[in-house]
């Protein structure tokens, strides 16, 4: 299967949707608020941003102006991106 056919399913399009409501509501985009979620706790302390125009830069520097979560986001960000069957760590440790 490809890319496409193991990721982009009805299911997680519909993660997706969900996440990027959440992402509007903390006033970010879901690539802010993607960044925002790797550096929250302290454990990572850079993210690897793939920027190639200096906007792109500015818009991901943007996720560093709300960078705390509540209880409530991260619930609901772990039902759809983990719970919801898009945990690329757990894809990733089984290759």
């Amino acid at each position: 299967p490809s890319f496409r056919d193991g990721f982009l399913s009805e299911a997680n399009l519909g993660s997706i949707a969900a996440l990027n409501e959440i992402a509007a509501a903390r006033g970010q985009s879901l690539a802010q608020m993607a960044i925002a979620w790797v550096l929250r706790g302290g454990r990572v302390t850079s993210a690897l941003i793939g920027a190639s125009r200096p906007e792109q830069v500015t818009d991901c520097v943007a996720a560093l102006k709300n960078p705390e979560f509540s209880a409530e986001e991260l619930a609901a960000i772990d039902k759809h991106a983990v719970d919801g069957g898009i945990n690329i760590w757990a894809a990733s440790a089984e290759r």
